[in-house]
């Protein structure tokens, strides 16, 4: 009679360390996918932004190359006026140059270009010559390449979120399969396999990055 009360005890306490197993891994599963579903949701606004900027970037850098190709095309009829000594033309031309060429054009002209052959070949060479437009095209490229690598990021955490649903989900197995056995022997060391298991993932999951 003691023995037999002695192994419901046994039982009892089996059991008991079973359903604690159980419930919290259950739990668990449960938050890595949700924190898997919300890596996901934040690799597509990544992804997302980062094609925003890749659009924004092309349309500045379109608005860029038109301004240039226009002052390219005034500084070139200023060059065939001033090749055909036409003064008046020159100077026609020269107070319609459009911003940045209007101000390092002067710059340019003080470098003494036909004089000295160290000088910038034209004044689109010149340091202070920069288009708006072209510095904000590059910063959005730069955002563009930072919410990609973001993207990149948050795919791969929610990859290993989803990698640690499947861990903790054959800790589940190791735990419902241990009172499916009729040696205690092996269903104390099914459950042992599931306790550590779920203590190792436990503490992976503690040094994962989250969302909330």
């Amino acid at each position: 009679m003691d023995a037999r009360a002695a192994t419901h005890d046994r039982t009892d306490w089996r059991e008991l360390v079973t359903v604690l197993l159980l419930s919290v891994t259950a739990i668990l599963t449960a938050w890595t996918g949700f924190q898997a579903s919300k890596w996901g949701g934040a690799m597509s606004i990544s992804f997302s932004q980062a094609s925003s900027a890749r659009i924004e970037a092309a349309r500045l850098d379109a608005d860029a190359n038109r301004r240039q190709t226009i002052q390219v095309g005034l500084f070139t009829q200023w060059l065939a006026a001033y090749q055909d000594d036409d003064q008046t033309l020159t100077a026609f031309l020269q107070e319609r140059f459009p911003e940045p060429l209007a101000t390092v054009f002067p710059e340019w002209l003080a470098s003494r270009p036909l004089q000295d052959p160290s000088a910038p070949a034209s004044p689109f060479e010149m340091p202070g010559y920069v288009i708006p437009e072209a510095t904000e095209s590059a910063a959005a490229d730069g955002r563009a390449d930072a919410k990609f690598r973001e993207a990149l990021r948050n795919n791969q955490r929610g990859d290993n979120y989803t990698m640690m649903t499947i861990a903790f989900a054959v800790v589940l197995f190791f735990g419902a399969l241990s009172g499916r056995m009729r040696d205690p022997r092996s269903q104390w060391a099914l459950l042992g396999l599931g306790i550590v298991g779920c203590i190792i993932l436990s503490g992976i999951l503690l040094s994962f990055p989250k969302l909330v």
